[in-house]
C-alpha cells in the first residue's frame, strides 16, 4: 500500500510562508501527500499539486457558530478534506469523542476526506488503559472509504518523545482490528526515526507536525515513505 504523509502545520505559516514552502517542497512518486495549513492559508495552498486539508471543520452547514467553518465552505474553497479530533483540539478546546464523530460525519457527507485523530495520554498508558481509550475513540467514528485514522500517543506530540516502533505497531494493529482503514502514526515523526516507524506492517504513513514545516525535512520524510511503499 502506498504510504500517506500528512503535514499538519498547526498555527504556523501565513500566506507568504505558504507560497515559499511550496516553492521549495518536492515529493517523489510512490507516496501520497496531504498538507493541512491554517485557515488563512487554505486558499493560497489550494491549486498546488497536493491535496489540501483544513485543520478542523464544524458539523453544522451554517449558523451562529462564531469562529467555526462548515464543510460546505471548505468544499467551495476547493479544500479536499479536514483533520478532526486532534489532541490539541481535545486538550485545549473541549473536543469530545461525540463532537469528533459529528465533525467527521458532516465532512464526509459533504464529500470531504477526513483524518480523525485518536490517542492516549501518558497517564492512561501508564495505567494500562491504552486499548480502552482507543476503543472508545475509534468505535464512534463512521466507516467510510474517505476516512483515515491517525494514532497520536499524546505524550509524544511536540515533546520529542516517540513511541517505539513496537509500541506504535501494537496500537496500530489494535485500531485496525476495530476499524478497517489506513492508520497513520503521529508523534514527533522526523527523518531520523521515520524509517523504523514506517517499516511496521500496520503503519500506513504519518501525520507530521513540526517536521512538516520545513520543506527539506518534509521532502525527506516523503522520500523515506516512498521507499517503503
Amino acid at each position: 500500500m502506498t504510504k500517506l504523509m500528512a503535514g499538519n502545520w498547526k498555527m504556523f505559516k501565513g500566506p507568504t510562508e505558504t507560497y515559499a514552502f511550496f516553492d521549495a517542497f518536492e515529493a517523489p512518486d510512490g507516496v501520497d501527500v496531504i498538507i493541512c495549513p491554517p485557515f488563512v492559508s487554505l486558499e493560497d495552498a489550494v491549486g498546488e499539486e497536493w491535496p489540501i486539508y483544513a485543520q478542523n471543520v464544524h458539523w453544522a452547514a451554517e449558523g451562529a457558530f462564531t469562529g467555526e467553518i462548515s464543510a460546505q465552505m471548505l468544499v467551495e474553497l476547493g479544500v479536499q478534506g479536514a483533520l478532526v479530533g486532534h489532541s490539541e483540539r481535545r486538550q485545549y478546546f473541549g473536543e469530545t469523542d461525540e463532537t469528533v464523530r459529528q465533525r467527521a460525519e458532516a465532512a464526509l457527507a459533504a464529500g470531504l476526506g477526513v483524518i480523525a485523530c485518536v490517542g492516549e495520554l501518558e497517564g492512561e498508558r501508564e495505567a494500562g488503559e491504552t486499548e480502552a481509550v482507543l476503543r472508545r475513540q475509534v468505535e464512534v467514528l463512521p466507516v467510510h472509504d474517505r476516512l483515515v485514522i491517525a494514532y497520536e500517543p499524546v505524550w509524544a506530540i511536540g515533546t520529542g518523545k516517540t513511541a517505539t516502533p513496537d509500541l506504535a505497531q501494537e496500537a496500530h494493529a489494535f485500531i485496525k482490528s476495530l476499524h478497517d482503514t489506513r492508520v497513520l502514526y503521529g508523534g514527533s515523526v522526523k527523518p531520523e526515526n521515520a524509517a523504523d516507524l514506517l517499516a511496521q506492517p500496520d503503519i500506513d504513513g504519518a501525520l507530521v507536525g513540526g517536521a512538516s514545516l520545513d520543506p527539506a525535512s518534509f521532502s525527506s520524510l516523503c522520500r523515506i515513505a516512498a521507499s517503503l511503499s
